[in-house]
């Protein structure tokens, strides 16, 4: 399989995995039909490999949207984007807009999905993260002169993502699609390491230890279907323990989400798979 690097992630999703991309792609199976991954997030693999029978999925509504968006329409969202400028007060306006549910649901498709960069590019460390009630509540992040629109970019991904089907469903469900032979990635919210570093509120409801167990089961399912599958997660004592019948391998990655600064920097994570090559 052909590396294409030409396309970069429009957006940027803390735990991203740019950084890890070389240890991921070596460990990706040498053939298999269609490519499924689930909680995508900035599609930083998708995005380096452009597999031609491709298959994404995430809960959060409005980042499926903006790819639903950039396939469809990336002119109308690049006519969009560029009336945004790196302005505090246009920051905390916009960010509002979910607050009132009519307000919200009554703009277009594409005006949510140049909120959706425009907050991405603007708000502090391009941290999604949103409250009990589903509201995006990342504070302004005082950057120079962020790239909102990037039109070029923006063009490229979209004559991609023709090819690829979006999906918005609860993760069980979507794994319920790839077949024997198909592979799958898995980069769900991490489980927490410490306190200081559970930020993770993607969307409402969170990303508990239950869930963890309940994605491992998919997995469990998976395999028996004969679907080869890669999962990246932190390397806690408890995700080592819950996969533990499967192949473990320690990677390294600089992470800067933790809220004390000396905690910061290379951490343990893993990549789980349940093949060998």
């Amino acid at each position: 399989m052909e590396t294409v690097r030409n396309l970069k992630p429009v957006i940027k999703w803390v735990g991203g995995k740019t950084q890890l991309l070389d240890e991921l792609i070596k460990r990706m199976p040498k053939s298999f039909n269609s490519y499924y991954e689930c909680f995508f997030g900035g599609g930083a693999l998708l995005f380096a490999i452009t597999p031609p029978n491709a298959n994404i999925n995430d809960l959060n509504k409005e980042l499926i949207n903006l790819y639903d968006v950039i396939k469809s329409n990336p002119n109308g969202l690049i006519k969009e984007l560029k009336e945004y400028q790196n302005d505090e007060e246009l920051f905390y306006k916009v960010r509002n807009l979910d607050r009132n549910k009519d307000d919200f649901d009554g703009l277009s498709k594409e005006m949510k999905a140049s909120r959706t960069i425009f907050l991405n590019k603007t708000c502090y460390n391009g941290l999604y993260r949103v409250n009990a009630k589903g509201e995006f509540n990342t504070p302004f992040g005082r950057y120079k002169n962020p790239l909102i629109c990037d039109e070029e970019n923006l063009k490229n991904v979209s004559q991609y993502l023709k090819s690829v089907k979006t999906n918005n469903l609860d993760f069980e469900e979507f794994l319920k699609k790839p077949k024997e032979n198909d592979f799958v990635y898995l980069d769900p919210p991490y489980d927490i390491v410490s306190k200081t570093a559970s930020f993770t509120a993607y969307n409402k409801d969170g990303f508990n230890r239950d869930e963890q167990r309940r994605l491992k089961e998919a997995c469990d399912r998976l395999t028996a279907s004969g679907v080869k599958w890669m999962l990246s997660n932190s390397a806690t004592p408890f995700i080592l323990d819950l996969y533990k019948d499967y192949n473990i391998d320690i990677v390294y990655a600089k992470r800067c989400i933790n809220s004390k600064g000396d905690k910061r920097g290379n951490v343990e994570e893993v990549i789980i798979r349940n093949y060998k090559e």
